[in-house]
């Protein structure tokens, strides 16, 4: 039987009309004929929604949308079932390329979107307030224009253990360099490469990700911090303590999505009432099953199931 769960609504500032493909070799001059062709309907909060809809989650997705290719998102996001509450965009909904060849490489391409009037930021900002939920997560990219600091804001409003982040550019730049304890994040979610890059060093191995968590911790970031290890999985420290979850060997068909299936599980079982390690196994096991399903397409509930067992968890220093 499915636990009940607190109410969530994801919020997509910047979402993208996702195209996956293949083709035989990628190389400049030649027109590259594209085959096995999809559109998804994509971006940070929404890939998190359709993670948790997957998961049998109940949740609500806030997406800015517009124009034709807006349309074309919000279609296909009906037709997957989940429910949705509009915000209108300016301009067109960006578009984003997933393009795999015969190799095995894939190149990954993103518009920035179509910039936003600080009369824009404001609206979206109180139509979130207005459709927030027990927990709200905040994931993606924002659109040029929008201020560096609406997480912080949106935190503030929001109040304590409310707001989940996962974001990048100056928006994740403000909330690293300039924490503010009034506007404290619930949990924050990096990946391996935005980590690297604030600490100023790789992050050879776990300890290394551990003692970085810790110090985003203790400098009032959030309340939780989580860091991606790409296959070596993730780390979340917190008032609990330091714990490291690593996923099973799985067979990788394309890495688009494994964090943002994490963050859906991730809090999903948070929602569900369940702790920071079972969030943290349960996301670990979304993100290897995401990895194993091809071009944008995001973790299964049968994958993950089959995984979850053989992720192993162990707290740090213990």
């Amino acid at each position: 039987m499915i636990s009940a769960q607190t109410p969530i609504l994801t919020v997509t500032l910047n979402p993208a009309l996702d195209l996956s493909a293949r083709v035989s070799r990628m190389e400049a001059g030649p027109k590259l004929r594209l085959s096995d062709t999809d559109w998804e309907p994509g971006g940070g909060g929404v890939n998190v929604a359709k993670a948790i809809h997957a998961l049998e989650g109940d949740v609500l997705a806030w997406v800015a949308l517009g124009g034709g290719s807006g349309e074309q998102h919000l279609r296909l996001l009906q037709r997957q079932g989940i429910p949705t509450h509009v915000f209108d965009a300016p301009g067109d909904t960006r578009q984003s390329w997933a393009i795999t060849d015969d190799s095995g490489q894939q190149f990954r391409l993103q518009l920035p979107g179509d910039t936003w009037a600080k009369g824009v930021s404001s609206n979206a900002f109180a139509d979130i307030l207005a459709q927030a939920k027990a927990l709200v997560v905040l994931s993606g990219s924002q659109p040029p224009g929008v201020p560096a600091d609406f997480a912080q804001a949106l935190a503030q409003e929001l109040g304590a253990g409310r707001l989940i982040v996962d974001t990048s550019g100056p928006a994740l730049t403000q909330l690293i360099e300039r924490p503010l304890a009034q506007a404290r994040l619930f949990v924050l979610r990096l990946d391996q490469a935005e980590a690297e890059a604030l600490a100023g060093d790789p992050l050879a191995d776990v300890a290394d990700t551990s003692a970085f968590a810790q110090t985003l911790v203790a400098r009032g970031v959030a309340e939780h911090v989580c860091l991606a290890r790409g296959a070596d999985g993730s780390v979340l420290a917190g008032t609990a303590g330091v714990f490291h979850c690593r996923p099973p060997t799985v067979c990788v068909q394309s890495k688009v999505g494994a964090g943002d299936s994490f963050t859906g599980a991730f809090t999903l079982a948070l929602a569900r009432g369940g702790g920071f390690c079972e969030a943290l196994r349960l996301g670990t096991a979304a993100a290897a099953a995401a990895v194993m399903t091809a071009g944008t397409q995001l973790c299964r509930l049968e994958d993950v199931t089959q995984l979850l067992d053989a992720c192993e968890l162990h707290q740090m220093g213990a």
